[in-house]
């Protein structure tokens, strides 16, 4: 991507001379109706005319006419058109028409009789090469997206050689934790021990230590008696930590990708993008920590009087993340309560704690004193309630299921003494709502990816499809072959589509869910494993039709689908019941139409909602995420207003007319 049409301009010239040096290979054809660009690709052809020419139907007729013409320069040219209805032309030719329409086009110009000769065939590269030349400064580049902060910095995965290097490293790392001995294997997925793949069980990760009760009871006590060091550490100190571990996750990608793939079972995709969120989570945390917690804020009050409201950490938070962002989450959580000055008693989901661990350590290589962050891992029924139930934790930051939520909160309810904050994100039965405007071929792309990329591991992927029965047929036949061209398998192969679920237990849940809807529903496809899924926890991507009546009333966590048609007339009904199930996370609408957009978001009441786009994927700081109702307390994680809930608020007043032992006060202040 360039900021400057000269840029991508000479970006098009070097690929067609690469592709005419090798004749023998390849055979070009080249797509243009720019006068400056075919005389260019004649110059580096010389005397090879083993191309062709490519032009729109009713375009550039003139040009390659005229070219057909001149003895010497003859080069087949294939003429193209889009071939089919209005409905599923027009999206195509609207955007051929902003394309050509754009005021830098050539064939935008070249109508203009105001535009000089020399300036429409300007060389491109001479442009370039100018001393004046320079990136458009209204254009940010990547890692400038975000103005103050910097962004996560991302990986070419169309790259051959970036996706041969993940695969060496994981079949390295492999090589070295070697295969479970028989003696060696855990009695049950719930105990941290000797962690496996979720893909192949017979393969171990690493081990890990599981705390004890004593371990705890320390762990506790040393955060409680480092926190006020903590909180008195200057915000500003305590955000250049955080940067600096956002640094070190960059320089440790691969071998964080390698345990995002092995440990938590993610595709290459996913690896990448879990990475570059738990990056962002510490730079945004960062950032708003140096902001909203450096200096009072001076608020208004009557002549004489000063005011300032500051923010302050609570103590020792209890950060409990989960298994299907093992890195992002329990970054985000780790991150956003250290910035706001509290220590952290950190606990890990029992199926990724090398996830955890590393991540840990890296956190305390970028400065964040040992005391301050305590690593605990182990089952939540014992670590996360005996952590819950201590009076010493200050707040609770949790991801996870509504059930393990309902249990925190009642045991948080029932302590003595002061009363603590929750913040819980806790999944949902997230809707995509579709409308017979929409366009067939979009909306299923985007179900796809909502519905099946992370294995439907997601709290905000797509469970329920309501499709307008005018276009249900053709979205479920196009839905259908799409879902045929998913491959599951090893999530450390390129070719890769859907990897593991987690443990044996989630795909346990999920097949019983499946043996029901084939009892109960009309099914559309149901994907079969391939060889190689044997020896792991694969469960197949899979659609079910079903009416409105058997909607799940509880969260279904896996690559399972249910589809509903629905008259417009009757879609005010099918939103209720969707209402009525008491989630509110993710909502997806796809239509052309505004007000039935409006209508929708009107009757669902859900933390985000995404028109004409996939459901998932939110990103900090320009998509704060989480839920409502049974999805959780709030505030949005990666938002301007999440630190706050892990802080305290107190305010300052200065009679600054009293005159005496204050004068030194209003000294100080002024």
């Amino acid at each position: 991507m360039f900021t400057r049409k000269a840029a991508t301009d000479v970006s098009y010239l070097a690929c067609a001379h690469k592709l005419l040096q090798a004749p023998s290979r390849v055979f070009p054809q080249f797509a243009t109706h720019n006068v400056r660009t075919v005389a260019t690709i004649f110059e580096l052809a010389g005397q090879h005319r083993e191309f062709e020419f490519q032009k729109l139907h009713g375009m550039g007729d003139r040009l390659y006419d005229r070219i057909a013409a001149v003895s010497g320069m003859s080069v087949p040219c294939r003429v193209y058109a889009p071939v089919g209805s209005h409905r599923d032309l027009l999206p195509y030719l609207v955007r051929r028409l902003l394309e050509n329409g754009a005021n830098s086009s050539f064939v935008h110009q070249i109508g203009d009789r105001r535009v000089p000769l020399e300036r429409l065939v300007a060389d491109p590269v001479a442009i370039v090469t100018a001393a004046q030349f320079a990136p458009h400064p209204a254009i940010p580049k990547p890692r400038a997206l975000f103005g103050d902060r910097v962004n996560a910095a991302g990986v070419d995965l169309s790259d051959e050689s970036i996706l041969a290097r993940i695969e060496e490293a994981v079949d390295a790392s492999r090589l070295e934790t070697g295969r479970l001995a028989p003696q060696d294997r855990p009695a049950s997925s719930s105990r941290v021990g000797v962690v496996t793949e979720p893909g192949n069980r017979r393969a171990a990760v690493g081990a890990i230590e599981e705390m004890d009760e004593p371990g705890l009871q320390r762990a506790i006590e040393t955060a409680a008696s480092a926190a006020p060091a903590w909180e008195a550490t200057p915000a500003v100190e305590r955000a250049a930590t955080l940067e600096r571990a956002a640094d070190l996750l960059e320089a440790n990608l691969d071998p964080l990708l390698v345990l995002c793939i092995c440990e938590a079972g993610k595709t290459m995709a996913d690896a990448v993008a879990e990475v570059r969120e738990a990056v962002d989570y510490c730079r945004y945390y960062a950032e708003r920590g140096r902001r909203e917690f450096g200096e009072p804020e001076r608020l208004p009050g009557p002549t004489g009087e000063c005011n300032e409201l500051s923010l302050h950490g609570r103590g020792v938070f209890a950060c409990i993340s989960p298994w299907n962002f093992p890195l992002a989450i329990f970054l985000g959580q780790v991150s956003a309560a250290l910035a706001a000055g509290n220590a952290v008693i950190a606990k890990p989901a029992e199926q990724t704690p090398l996830i955890a661990a590393r991540a840990v350590a890296l956190l305390h290589q970028a400065g964040v004193p040992s005391e301050v962050l305590q690593f605990t891992p182990g089952p939540g029924e014992t670590i996360g309630a005996r952590l819950v139930g201590d009076p010493r934790i200050a707040g609770v930051a949790f991801t996870g299921s509504v059930v393990a939520a309902h249990s925190i909160q009642r045991a948080l309810a029932a302590r003595a003494g002061p009363i603590v904050p929750f913040i819980a994100e806790t999944g949902g039965q997230n809707a995509m709502i579709v409308d017979s405007t929409a366009l067939p071929e979009q909306v299923v792309v985007d179900v796809i990816a909502s519905a099946f990329q992370s294995a439907g591991q997601r709290c905000s992927s797509l469970r329920l499809l309501c499709l307008q029965q005018e276009i249900a047929p053709r979205v479920i036949e196009l839905l259908a072959r799409a879902m045929q061209e998913l491959r599951i398998g090893d999530p450390a192969r390129r070719e890769t589509d859907v990897g593991p679920v987690i443990d044996a237990e989630a795909k346990r849940t999920l097949q019983n869910h499946v043996e029901l809807l084939r009892r109960t529903a009309r099914p559309i496809l149901e994907l079969a494993l391939p060889p190689g899924c044997e020896g792991g926890d694969f469960f197949a991507p899979c659609a079910f039709e079903i009416d409105p009546a058997q909607i799940p009333r509880n969260e279904v966590f896996g690559p399972i689908l249910h589809v509903i048609r629905y008259p417009r007339e009757e879609l005010g009904p099918v939103l209720a019941v969707i209402s009525g199930t008491g989630y509110g996370l993710t909502l997806g609408i796809h239509t052309r139409v505004s007000r039935f957009a409006e209508d929708v978001r009107s009757h669902l009441r859900v933390g985000n909602t995404y028109v004409n786009r996939n459901m998932i994927g939110a990103v900090v700081g320009v998509q704060p995420f989480g839920g409502e109702g049974l999805s959780g307390t709030g505030p949005k994680a990666g938002g301007p207003r999440y630190l706050h809930r892990f802080a305290l608020e107190r305010v300052y007043t200065v009679n600054t007319a009293a005159a005496g032992g204050n004068a030194s006060l209003l000294a100080e202040i002024e």
